[in-house]
C-alpha cells in the first residue's frame, strides 16, 4: 500500500512533467521531412531504420531503401520488405572493401549507386527513403559530401530520409535534423558466436 504522501508527491511531479511534455508539443509547429543520421560503433543502425519502414507502411506510405557497401540478397529484412508492394528494394553494394580489394571498383559502384539514389531524392512519390551504410562511401571519399548533401536539401519537401553507418561526417550530422549515435558496449561475435539469422541477417 502506498502511503498518501508518496502519492501526492507523484501525481504533482506528473502533473508538472506534463505541463512541460504538452509546452513542448504546443511549441512544435511545423511539418517538414526530416534527414535523420543514425551512426556510431553500436549495433542496431539499420535494424532501427528498418523498423521505421515498418512504422511508414503501417501508416500506407511509400518505402525506398538503397543499401551501400551490402552485396548479399539473402537477409531477412530484405526477404521480409520485397514482398511488400509500397517498397523498392535496390542492393548497389558488391561486398565490403576487403572483399572487393578493388580501389577503382568501388568507387565506381558507389557512384552508380549515388545515380540510382539521386533519382530516388526526386521523386515525390517515395514518402521515406532508407540509405543503409552510406556513411561509408563519404568516410573513404568515394562520394562527395558537400555534392550529397546538396541533392539531400534539394528533395521533395515531404520526403524522409534517414542514412546509417558508422562514422558519419560532421558535415552530414549538422545538416540532419535528428542524429542518433548507437554506443558499442559488447557483442556477441567479439565472444565468437556467429552472426544469426532473425538478428543479424
Amino acid at each position: 500500500m502506498i502511503d498518501s504522501a508518496r502519492a501526492e508527491r507523484h501525481r504533482n511531479r506528473m502533473q508538472r512533467q506534463k505541463e512541460v511534455v504538452d509546452a513542448a508539443i504546443a511549441k512544435a509547429d511545423r511539418v517538414q521531412g526530416l534527414l535523420l543520421v543514425h551512426t556510431g560503433n553500436g549495433k542496431g543502425k539499420s535494424s532501427s531504420a528498418f523498423g521505421m519502414i515498418a512504422r511508414a507502411l503501417g501508416h500506407g506510405l511509400r518505402v525506398g531503401v538503397a543499401q551501400f557497401i551490402k552485396g548479399r540478397s539473402d537477409t531477412g529484412e530484405e526477404a521480409f520488405f520485397r514482398q511488400q508492394k509500397n517498397v523498392t528494394w535496390h542492393v548497389l553494394g558488391e561486398g565490403f572493401t576487403w572483399d572487393t580489394q578493388d580501389l577503382e571498383r568501388d568507387i565506381a559502384t558507389a557512384q552508380r549507386g549515388w545515380s540510382v539514389v539521386q533519382k530516388m531524392l526526386r521523386d515525390p512519390a517515395l514518402d521515406l527513403i532508407v540509405l543503409d551504410e552510406l556513411t561509408y562511401p563519404l568516410k573513404f571519399g568515394w562520394l562527395d559530401t558537400a555534392a550529397v548533401i546538396h541533392d539531400l536539401k534539394n528533395r521533395p519537401p515531404m520526403q524522409h530520409v534517414v542514412i546509417t553507418g558508422r562514422a558519419a561526417p560532421d558535415a552530414l550530422c549538422d545538416a540532419a535534423d535528428t542524429v542518433t549515435e548507437m554506443n558499442d558496449i559488447k557483442h556477441a561475435f567479439r565472444a565468437g558466436i556467429q552472426a544469426q539469422k532473425g538478428i543479424d541477417l
